[in-house]
């Protein structure tokens, strides 16, 4: 039985418990695909909230495989057995994945255009908006929820171990991974958590993107880009507060906005925890 029913107006503290090690990395570490990590967390899995805990090794998420010869051996021992690749078009022609030893490849161009390229801000208030704005349209964008929901579908479908990821695997990815997690009842203090580790795994990235902006265009530019490049609690708060806003319930928003059967939740689930 799902513990989504309702939702309260502070919706990522709603729920205590299941405190989480942030300085525990990843399993396996990819030094290439540096957000790759197992959707369960490190050591035992997410505890949830009816006192089971995630299942390691069943889903992955990551930014684009850029893997280097020894991730790619390291990966390869995983047994992956499907790569959903949720860039657009134009995102994949620049940056094609190199694939986990037997696994295949399906794409699902969430965002429902041709191409992303990051608009220009002048402020960096203009560009945290346009990530929360961005977090938003996952709820209300129909070209989003019809990505998310086949995606969803794929999951609770696919035989073996998974992987689903974005360009830097933090927007797109991240709210995958937090719907996953609700999914299986994680509780959404370790959700909101495990979201903003992905500004822990990039910082090495977004570090030498900032040094780049900083030393081509100053150190104004540099500023204002920092919220595109980082992720913020206030991006997921976004986006759940638009799951309140229209469907009043998470399971609303997976039935009615993503289409998915409770038959297709209930599989998610118990593919989700131990």
């Amino acid at each position: 039985m799902l513990l989504m029913s309702g939702l309260s107006a502070s919706l990522l503290s709603a729920c205590g418990g299941g405190n989480l090690d942030a300085d525990q990395p990843p399993t396996p570490h990819l030094a290439s695909v540096d957000n790759f990590r197992d959707l369960a967390g490190a050591a035992a899995g997410y505890p949830t909230v009816d006192g089971k805990q995630m299942r390691r090794g069943a889903f992955y998420r990551a930014n684009v495989l850029t893997l280097s010869s020894a991730d790619a051996a390291t990966i390869d021992k995983l047994g992956i057995a499907t790569v959903y690749d949720l860039r657009t078009p134009g995102e994949i022609a620049r940056t094609a994945d190199i694939l986990p030893g037997g696994a295949i490849v399906q794409t699902f161009n969430v965002l429902g255009t041709e191409d992303f390229l990051a608009p220009a801000f002048d402020s960096a208030g203009a560009a945290t908006a346009f990530m929360e704005a961005q977090a938003r349209a996952y709820v209300t964008g129909p070209a989003q929820r019809a990505s998310f929901g086949a995606l969803l579908t794929h999951l609770a479908d696919g035989a073996g171990a998974q992987l689903f990821h974005s360009s830097a695997g933090k927007d797109r990815t991240g709210w995958v991974a937090a719907l996953l997690q609700s999914i299986a009842n994680v509780p959404l203090d370790v959700i909101t958590q495990d979201y903003l580790l992905s500004s822990v795994y990039l910082a090495p990235s977004i570090q030498t993107q900032i040094e780049t902006l900083r030393a081509q265009d100053g150190d104004a530019i540099a500023t204002v880009e920092t919220p595109f490049l980082n992720v913020q609690e206030s991006y997921l708060q976004a986006g759940f507060d638009q799951v309140q806003a229209n469907y009043g319930t998470m399971t609303n928003y997976l039935t009615q906005g993503l289409g998915l059967a409770q038959s297709t939740i209930d599989l998610l689930h118990s593919r989700l925890i131990t």
